[in-house]
């Protein structure tokens, strides 16, 4: 999933990337990557830190690269895997928080009412 910076997020793709985050090697695969900062790392070097390696880190890079959290670059022999599409994260965030306590005032009014 591509976000553009002035496009507001769907339902879709909010729960489509979530989805993405919804295993315990996935989410640790991320926070790997978003502890590395923005150099990345090798795949190799991502699976000796995460914990996940071959065929299993492989499928799941590829979850989250098509959710657009992260991406992976080749860099000479090496696949490099960069670290966390912060943008995507920071639009997550800011859809959650979007409608925050947007409900408290009505529900304070209708009590207050009574």
């Amino acid at each position: 999933m591509m976000i553009a910076n002035d496009t507001a997020l769907s339902v879709e793709e909010v729960a489509s990337t979530f989805a993405a985050l919804g295993s315990e090697q996935r989410l640790g695969v991320l926070n790997t990557l978003v502890r590395a900062g923005p150099d990345g790392l090798s795949i190799g070097e991502l699976g000796t830190r995460s914990g996940v390696t071959g065929s299993t880190l492989t499928h799941h890079m590829k979850i989250l690269s098509a959710a657009g959290l992260v991406r992976q670059e080749k860099q000479g022999r090496s696949i490099i895997c960069v670290g966390a599409a912060y943008e995507v994260m920071e639009a997550l965030s800011a859809f959650l928080l979007s409608e925050c306590c947007a409900d408290t005032a009505e529900k304070h009014e209708s009590h207050t009412h009574d």
